[in-house]
């Protein structure tokens, strides 16, 4: 959406302001005459690549049978195999599937669903990205929450004031064609013209006089399209790699799974991957089982890999509730998971949800005769301490397993092992008082848990996760959207100052949580309103519509502090720590958006 104090500034202009617009436009516009705004949506011929470009423009060949027929009434093909646009563009499953959407509803094409799939597996294979370029932004096709990091100001200003940057970061195109992009943008969205003519500007201080227009001055939009010609362009070392490793994914097998759901702990358990009707489409059997409260959970589905790496699928339980809460596991998941390149291991996210809100953090693991460590039950142990009982879950742990197998570094003894299978070790360990804190690799024999377990003297603070987030309030038309919450011990690192780069996070905490309200405005009563907070975090929204016990009969939106709080092992008397996170509740997504050209 677009910021409302910008949509203030785009209809209320100075004189200034209105001047500087007008000597801009004429240059920034000329290309967009009316024919090259629908050339810019369609891609029509006009926009063919010239044949003199540099390698850098290149593009890349299209040989498909049904991309070239679907495709080449609008996307002409030159002499060396190039479709116009699409030859110098290259993204992921769900950068491609917007593409064809977009043809779909804005251009006429006509599609039937096997040739929909065929040109999505065909661009999102042939035209898509390697897998280190992939799995920067693969927080993307798993809908997860994350704070971005900026490149600068600029792009900050023509890029995020409508979407986030992974949105354009999960392409790469030439300079060229992002230069297209942009003329497109302009094309669908007035506010698009403003803020690639004023991003990384500052707003001229209150009553103060705007700078004089100077039509000569180069435009922020350059800036950032000079930044993604360079960081994203088209032609990358890891693409002509890949193209050269690309192979078929090699699935087939039984999988481990060590996983983290949040708010209700760890999971282990095994995914059986069978082979579906192609080379790239497979089938699954999941069995998982909680290391928390051991309830177990059996799931069924099926997945596709695109480029040799990308996993998209989906997975149901037959054990599925006739009306699951929110937070049920039985739920059907969808499933975004980047496989490594020598198809040993994978990870990503399981999610599901009205706002795909709720997760599982998933690693799968190929299982070979080797022995192999997945997790253990407990993510810290503390200094000073004796007999501590430990858990490691793996596969094919040998039978004549003994303590000394185990190693938890300097510091940390394996007292006894107390009990060990196939799949589990069981263990006793002493701390010693002077063992160096920090994370700790678990060794058995040759199989190693990277990061483990974490040594510690104390926990200095509690971080909420999600640090700050949304929730949205419902109807019986409208879904909510809710909010699991978890409390993360942290120590102090080797600087002996809390909230820097190397402090030690110790996992998740047992904490208590409860609601603060924030206070914006004079007697504000958001946190009587919202919803209602679990003592375990699970935050339950309120529902949509005026409220008449409200002030003014305003709806149950607002914003708070949600706390956790712990007990202080180290203060003597009793003073619990505690740590917040800002959650705002807003209100439903009222418009389900699935048209690329307007969605977020």
């Amino acid at each position: 959406m677009y910021p409302l104090q910008n949509f203030a500034r785009h209809i209320y202009r100075t004189p200034e302001e209105t001047s500087r617009r007008t000597a801009h436009r004429g240059r920034f516009r000329l290309a967009l005459t009316a024919a090259t705004i629908a050339m810019a949506i369609s891609a029509p011929a006009a926009f063919a690549q010239d044949a003199a470009k540099s390698a850098a423009d290149e593009g890349i060949p299209v040989t498909d049978a049904v991309v070239v027929s679907k495709c080449g009434t609008c996307h002409r093909k030159d002499d060396k195999g190039n479709l116009s646009r699409i030859s110098y563009v290259r993204s992921t499953p769900e950068g491609w599937e917007e593409a064809i959407k977009r043809m779909v509803r804005l251009n006429g094409v006509t599609l039937a669903p096997t040739e929909a799939r065929s040109i999505l597996k065909y661009l999102s294979t042939y035209h898509g990205l390697a897998p280190e370029e992939a799995k920067p932004v693969m927080y993307m096709p798993e809908h997860r929450l994350r704070d971005e990091e900026i490149p600068n100001e600029t792009v900050r200003g023509t890029c995020m004031t409508c979407h986030a940057l992974g949105k354009a970061f999960q392409w790469r195109r030439t300079r060229d064609d992002w230069k297209l992009l942009t003329n497109m943008h302009v094309a669908f969205y007035a506010q698009a013209d403003v803020a690639f003519r004023r991003a990384g500007a500052p707003n001229p201080a209150p009553g103060a006089a705007a700078p004089a227009a100077n039509v000569n001055a180069k435009l922020p939009v350059e800036d950032t399209l000079d930044f993604l010609g360079k960081s994203y362009g088209l032609h990358t070392v890891e693409w002509s790699n890949w193209q050269a490793r690309m192979r078929a994914p090699k699935l087939v097998g039984r999988w481990a799974i060590a996983a983290h759901v949040t708010g209700k702990g760890k999971y282990v358990g095994e995914m059986t991957i069978a082979q579906g009707a192609t080379e790239d489409e497979f089938t699954t059997r999941i069995k998982m089982q909680s290391l928390k409260d051991g309830s177990k959970l059996e799931r069924t589905g099926s997945g596709l890999v695109y480029a040799g790496y990308a996993w998209r699928g989906r997975s149901k339980s037959a054990a599925a509730a006739a009306n699951p809460s929110p937070y049920d596991l039985t739920r059907e998941m969808r499933e975004a998971l980047w496989i490594s390149p020598d198809q040993t291991y994978a990870e990503g996210r399981w999610f599901w949800g009205e706002y795909q809100e709720f997760g599982v953090d998933v690693k799968l693991t190929r299982i070979t005769a080797d022995p192999l460590l997945l997790t253990m039950d407990r993510s810290s142990l503390k200094t000073g301490s004796s007999s501590q009982r430990v858990k490691l879950v793996g596969e094919n742990l040998p039978a004549d397993a003994v303590a000394a197998d185990l190693d938890f570094g300097s510091g940390v003894k394996v007292k006894t092992l107390v009990s060990h299978s196939a799949t589990e070790l069981v263990a006793d360990v002493d701390v010693a008082a002077n063992a160096v804190p920090g994370k700790r690799d678990v060794a058995f024999r040759r199989a190693v848990l990277p990061s483990a377990v974490a040594v510690y003297d104390r926990v200095d603070y509690l971080q909420v996760v999600p640090e700050s987030t949304i929730a949205r309030l419902g109807s019986d038309v409208h879904p909510k959207g809710y909010q699991q919450f978890e409390a993360i011990g942290y120590q102090r690192g080797a600087d002996g100052k809390a909230h820097t780069a190397d402090d030690v996070e110790l996992g998740v905490i047992d904490a208590s949580f409860s609601m603060e309200e924030f206070l914006a405005v004079y007697g504000d009563d958001d946190k009587e309103f919202i919803g209602s907070l679990s003592n375990d975090g699970f935050f339950t929204p309120s529902m949509d519509g005026p409220n008449p016990q409200r002030k003014f009969s305003r709806n149950n939106y607002g914003d708070v502090w949600v706390v956790a709080t712990a007990k202080n092992e180290n203060d003597k008397d009793g003073k619990p720590i505690s740590g917040k996170s800002y959650l705002v509740v807003t209100v439903p997504s009222y418009i389900r958006w699935d048209q690329p050209e307007v969605a977020p």
